[in-house]
């Protein structure tokens, strides 16, 4: 039974991972789910399932008539968005040399542009509303890069950059902007939902190949709990003031601080150089 005083979330992207597990445990809460799927059965069978609790829309985020159709719904039956989380999208693997333009350029569509034409059309709910949580599932990828992730690591970093600016702009608004970057969950992300390039090359088999090997032995195995995950995500979204980055796991911690830490360790090597280049 929904609460008179619950949120509505919007999660693109439920049909497994993160997202699945976040619209079950924001279901559990009694807060309301509008939730996306692709596939127009499974939308069919959410909406059986969960009749009260949650609402199932079929959605591809890469279709902007998807989109406008989605926004005119949720402003018709609803009229708000307390969360938004965007986190439908897909891996890839790839040297950079081997990842076609046209498989970029899909990268970004779902894991960049999907993400950002969704964020622009729940803002004016928002700004109505003066209040707000956006929630980007973004990864540690989209903080530190990779070989053979370059495309998703660029699809990511993109994310995280109009976010970063973004929470800037809206801050006195009443809306809070948070990058949830995830470290090894055990999702379906390295399964069936990773994608490889078509193109490989041999003399990146022992950097970007290497990765693209590791993918599916990870699967299955990786250290951190999607259902834990939801808890914190849910956590989030009920802080007046949430940190702009939350890293979930170990590896994601593991990641950022040595990110950081060569980062800063280049910064000092080089100052005399860097500040060289001054007007004397």
């Amino acid at each position: 039974m929904r609460h008179a005083n619950s949120k509505i979330w919007f999660i693109t992207g439920i049909s497994s991972g993160i997202g699945k597990a976040l619209a079950e445990a924001v279901i559990d809460k009694h807060d309301f789910v509008i939730g996306t799927f692709r596939n127009e059965q499974q939308v069919d069978d959410f909406n059986a399932e969960y009749a009260g609790e949650a609402f199932a829309l079929q959605l591809d985020v890469t279709n902007s008539d998807d989109i406008a159709r989605a926004f005119h719904t949720i402003n018709t039956m609803f009229g708000r968005i307390d969360v938004l989380v965007n986190n439908a999208g897909f891996g890839f693997a790839g040297a950079i040399e081997e990842t076609s333009i046209e498989e970029s350029r899909a990268i970004m569509e779902a894991n960049f542009f999907g993400a950002l034409q969704i964020t622009q059309a729940a803002l004016p709910l928002m700004r109505a509303q003066k209040s707000g949580h956006i929630i980007q599932i973004s990864s540690q990828a989209g903080f530190k890069a990779g070989p053979g992730f370059g495309v998703y690591n660029a699809s990511k970093f993109a994310l995280e950059g109009f976010s970063e600016a973004l929470a800037m702009e809206v801050a006195n608004l009443g809306i809070k902007v948070v990058l949830v970057e995830l470290g090894l969950f055990r999702t379906n992300f390295a399964g069936s939902s990773f994608k490889n390039a078509a193109n490989q090359i041999d003399d990146y088999k022992n950097s970007a190949g290497a990765f693209r090997r590791a993918i599916p032995r990870i699967n299955g195995t990786q250290e951190s709990d999607p259902l834990k995950a939801a808890d914190a995500i849910i956590q989030i979204a009920y802080t007046d003031k949430p940190p702009l980055r939350l890293a979930l796991g170990k590896s994601a911690v593991a990641a950022i601080t040595g990110k950081l830490q060569q980062v800063q360790k280049e910064l000092d090597e080089n100052m005399e150089l860097t500040l060289s280049v001054g007007f004397v």
